[in-house]
């Protein structure tokens, strides 16, 4: 039977000892690597701050963000007037930001033109304040209206630029449009065919005695 000393004696033990020391080290080993992989990985305690890249032209903002060790991917495009195409609009995480290296930022840039949108089909079926209504929720602008001969504030047409359009044409988004609205002056042209005789009477007022009848 062994003893509790002589199994915890190196000189009769050696091995088992040496095995447990070994396990030891072994461990140690793994438990610092993997935190220092860890480490490396998660960048703990780097950080980098966002450069404020809006306004900028693409190419420009793409080098400013590089410059930190970070990409960017442009995700939309939206249309802003008197802002130059491809000038950055908006930017996420936005500039100030601390984020880690090889983070994505995330553009909108300006598109080079203004989006076309398809005129609705309101003509000759929708009344003033309808056709106002859509054309205004769809991003137009609507002028005063121009007066013609027809029923009272009925829509009849549209112009874009002095020319008429027809339903479902595509214009610029928030286009300047003319509708032509009814005055509620209905006009009714005259009759080529009558002639100047009524009830019997010729041009110069004498009546016209049928000399059958005697």
């Amino acid at each position: 039977m062994v003893t509790f000393k002589e199994f915890f004696s190196f000189k009769n033990n050696r091995f088992f000892w040496l095995n447990l020391v070994a396990m030891i080290v072994i461990v140690i080993a793994v438990a610092l690597g993997t935190l220092q992989w860890l480490d490396s990985y998660t960048r703990h305690g780097e950080a980098v701050v966002v450069p404020n890249v809006k306004g900028m032209n693409l190419r420009l903002a793409e080098n400013e963000l590089d410059k930190q060790s970070l990409k960017s991917i442009v995700i939309d495009s939206s249309y802003v007037k008197g802002i130059p195409p491809g000038a950055i609009l908006e930017q996420n995480p936005a500039g100030g930001s601390k984020v880690k290296e090889g983070r994505t930022v995330y553009l909108t840039i300006n598109a080079d033109s203004a989006p076309q949108v398809a005129v609705p089909d309101i003509m000759d079926n929708s009344s003033l304040r309808q056709a106002e209504a859509k054309l205004r929720a769809l991003g137009f602008k609507v002028t005063d209206p121009e007066y013609i001969s027809g029923e009272k504030d009925w829509v009849y047409s549209i112009k874009y630029r002095g020319r008429t359009l027809q339903a479902g044409e595509k214009v610029p988004h928030e286009a300047v449009l003319t509708l032509c609205v009814g005055n509620g002056n209905d006009t009714i042209p005259e009759d080529s065919t009558m002639t100047e005789e009524v009830s019997g009477t010729t041009g110069d007022d004498t009546p016209v005695v049928d000399e059958s009848w005697f």
